[in-house]
């Protein structure tokens, strides 16, 4: 394989305008697959949720799984798209070990919904329009791990193994229209349409969205045209890009890649890419199809679906409120400027927050304890803040101490790196601990009595009009009583015994 040198983005958008088209396939949260009753559950042994149906036998008929027409129909309305009054499934044919039947059930032409967009917000408050042509309907297929390579693809394997466990689990493919006008800013267009695409999902209920398993993946289209030229250049497409960091660098390589390939004048092939996550590059896969080489033709074995006007106004009337709208309203809720509110956004906070204020506490505490001492946890352990072993109500209860004077920050940090490390809730941290604030006066007078009496001259300066001392001598007091101390009383006994006004 020849290897070529990357353009600099900056050379690469001075000479180039990019094109892009996402593909975002969306495993839904069915109990049962898409044509037949086997379970979906993750994790089972392989080859144990199997059937005719799924593996593709002679004489086995497919039924269609009504929750995965009602959830296309769902994400349809909320990305703004036409419901089709009649629609129906295709086979897509190709050869591929994990597929069992040979052919793909899909749609085709007359996709469930079309004609759509999705407005995402960029991280300066720009907002960009995704122009959305369809979202269809199908089914995923089996998985393959090859072994005895170097790289666990099929390339120098000795092996593979294939679980069908997977084969048929419903899936919603949603395609962009061509995305142009982005310019310089597609990589991040791309992550901000995907990552708004997650949230909309995850609201409408109809799965957990969740990038790292599989259950959200985006096909990557880019290409290049000269600057101030209408026709697409040729399109490469990185497969499966699973995490939102990732997307933005698949297209901000290919930028790259096929500059350096037009300079040098070379041609671009139309050929799916993998993505590699370790240094953010990618490499051929194999030919890209055109539609045509699947041999489309209509499903034979399944009848067309026509939602009736009345199930898609009904269902168009449950929609939940929008991922968009409802960070504008939590936004004006909290009192948060666009900075911040992005801040929580890209840390996943969002839900966590709304979480911890409906269990009691001040939104500006739930948000300080998550994006503070818990988002710092997050990054040192490398999780996210939903996989930390704390929950919205633990954290308002550490709120709640705080509020009473039972506790301070410094032993609510305490608090919380007990509960992180499996101790128990916060209440029983504090008991095997013994984190409670000392509000006993008479032990927080003996303190300060000690603390003026081991620092005479400290004090003198107090009696002397130097208020601005008396910090040490809180400090003495809190190291005294391990932090336990409530350092606004602490600071007026000081004050009350040397006789000075605060």
């Amino acid at each position: 394989m020849t290897v070529i040198d990357l353009e600099s983005y900056e050379d690469a958008l001075a000479t180039y305008d990019p094109v892009m088209g996402l593909e975002v396939h969306v495993e839904l949260g069915t109990k049962t697959k898409m044509f037949c009753g086997c379970s979906t559950e993750l994790k089972q042994d392989a080859n144990s949720q199997t059937c005719p149906v799924c593996l593709g036998l002679p004489g086995a008929l497919p039924v269609v799984n009504e929750i995965g027409v009602e959830s296309a129909i769902k994400i349809g309305l909320a990305l703004n798209c036409e419901i089709a009054e009649w629609c129906r499934f295709a086979r897509k044919n190709y050869f591929y070990p994990d597929m069992p039947k040979n052919f793909q059930t899909s749609q085709y032409d007359e996709p469930i919904a079309f004609d759509g967009y999705l407005d995402v917000q960029l991280e300066d408050g720009e907002i960009f329009r995704v122009q959305i042509e369809r979202a269809h309907m199908e089914e995923d297929t089996g998985k393959s791990t090859h072994v005895g390579g170097a790289t666990g693809r099929i390339h120098g394997a000795s092996h593979s193994l294939l679980d069908y466990n997977r084969a048929g689990i419903p899936l919603i493919e949603i395609v962009t229209k061509p995305i142009e006008g982005a310019g310089a800013r597609a990589p991040e267009v791309a992550k901000a349409y995907v990552a708004e695409l997650r949230e909309l999902i995850k609201a409408l209920g109809v799965s957990e969205a969740r990038m790292e398993m599989g259950q959200m993946r985006c096909d990557v289209n880019l290409s290049l045209r000269p600057n101030g030229t209408e026709t697409f250049g040729t399109r490469s497409e990185t497969k499966n890009v699973n995490s939102l960091r990732s997307v933005e660098r698949a297209a901000r390589f290919e930028i790259q890649r096929h500059a350096a390939v037009l300079n040098s004048g070379g041609t671009i092939v139309q050929e799916t890419r993998h993505f590699h996550e370790e240094d953010g590059s990618t490499t051929a896969g194999r030919i890209k199809d055109n539609a045509e080489d699947y041999r489309y033709f209509p499903e034979p074995d399944l009848v067309p679906v026509a939602p009736s006007r009345d199930w898609v106004e009904e269902l168009r009337k449950g929609l939940p409120e929008l991922p968009r709208l409802r960070r504008k309203r939590l936004k004006e809720e909290w009192g948060v400027n666009e900075h911040d509110m992005q801040s929580i956004l890209n840390a996943g906070a969002v839900d966590l927050i709304v979480a911890t204020t409906d269990a009691g506490a001040p939104s500006d505490q739930a948000r300080k304890w998550w994006m503070g001492e818990l988002a710092r946890n997050a990054n040192e352990t490398g999780r996210s803040l939903d996989e930390l072993p704390v929950t919205p109500a633990q954290v308002a209860r550490v709120a709640e101490l705080v509020a009473s004077g039972d506790l301070n920050d410094k032993l609510a940090r305490q608090v919380l790196e007990g509960v992180l490390a499996g101790e128990g809730d916060p209440d029983t941290v504090v008991e095997k601990r013994g984190l409670k604030v000392v509000s006993d006066e008479g032990a927080l007078s003996t303190a300060v009595d000690e603390a003026i009496a081991g620092n005479a001259a400290i004090a003198d300066k107090i009696r002397g009009g130097k208020v601005a001392a008396a910090g040490a001598l809180v400090g003495a007091v809190m190291k005294a009583t391990r932090g336990q101390a409530d350092a606004a009383r602490v600071r007026e006994l000081i004050l009350e015994k040397l006789g000075v006004e605060g």
